[in-house]
């Protein structure tokens, strides 16, 4: 467990093909991720033993990283197998997957063709992201002052690091103002999803409304929960969602690796309940990873 951070505690880690001791798994303070945010990517779950569509996260992680202008050493069947690995060999039954790429120290400035690429594959016991009652009763969102990107003007379908910088400074405010997480729009005014889920409303005859992914991550739960929403016969509408349209949402949830399936109670001064659309694809989310409700409020 760890004493004082993430930086301290027992265990190994995956690094550059080899398992690494937790605490000596460092970098030089002239690594250009560091200075120049050259660094993807991933967040994955493990649920009784298995990383939930392990493929697709790391297809993303590679995908990721040439969108960012440099390859990962590592076939997809590696990465698969180092992030398998990592976990039995830290005996991760329930827990938190975490691969990241990024450009070393070999140069220093805005320039980076000759660095060296790592790879590095961190796992963990972690429960739900949100508290057990958040969770219940549906989070509290405070919309930001800071908005998402054009496509044309950063790597939006990408994750990587230095888009997240928005989403840190937008939840250290939302929590100062005493909520649990921000809401964002993008740079029309579009709502678009959380500092790290996607949104979803539902509206009259439980039409499911969520936003086209065309400037943010189109995130791997959010496709699986489209899919579950699909089988059950709901009608799911991929549209913009203005701000002023929210005191309209009979529900409203949001969906992410770490969030899982997570109901929102509150944004800014709008008060929700958490509905039937809501508890129903949250229960098939729980099925799908293997997990109960039970467990999931427990964590």
């Amino acid at each position: 467990m760890p004493s004082e951070g993430f930086h301290d505690r027992d265990g190994l880690i995956w690094y550059d093909g080899e398992m690494v001791e937790w605490r000596d798994a460092n970098l030089h303070m002239l690594t250009h991720a560091l200075h120049y945010a050259s660094s993807v990517f991933e967040g994955e779950r493990v649920y009784a033993g298995n990383i939930f569509k392990l493929r697709e996260h790391t297809e993303r992680l590679i995908n990721s990283a040439e969108i960012m202008g440099f390859e990962i050493p590592y076939s997809a069947n590696e990465i698969d197998a180092a992030c398998i690995h990592a976990c039995e060999v830290n005996n991760i039954i329930d827990g938190y997957v975490r691969p990241i790429a990024w450009r070393g120290s070999e140069m220093m400035g805005v320039s980076a063709q000759e660095t060296k690429i790592h790879l590095a594959i961190a796992v963990w016991e972690w429960p739900s992201y949100f508290s057990p009652e958040a969770r219940n009763k549906g989070i509290s969102l405070k919309t930001s002052k800071w908005r998402r990107p054009p496509p044309e003007s950063a790597p939006v379908h990408a994750k990587s690091a230095g888009l997240y910088m928005i989403c840190t400074m937008s939840k250290h405010e939302a929590e100062e103002a005493g909520y649990d997480d921000a809401l964002m729009l993008d740079w029309r005014g579009y709502v678009v999803e959380g500092t790290g889920a996607n949104f979803f409303m539902i509206t009259d005859g439980n039409v499911i409304n969520t936003p086209p992914p065309d400037c943010f991550l189109n995130g791997i739960t959010r496709q699986t929960v489209i899919e579950l929403a699909k089988k059950r016969g709901y009608k799911l509408v991929e549209r913009h969602i203005k701000p002023e349209e929210l005191p309209d949402a009979l529900e409203i949830f949001v969906t992410g690796t770490a969030a899982e399936v997570t109901p929102v109670g509150k944004i800014d001064d709008l008060e929700l309940t958490v509905g039937e659309v809501t508890k129903n694809l949250r229960a098939d989310y729980e099925k799908l990873v293997g997990r109960s409700e039970d467990a999931a409020s427990a964590a």
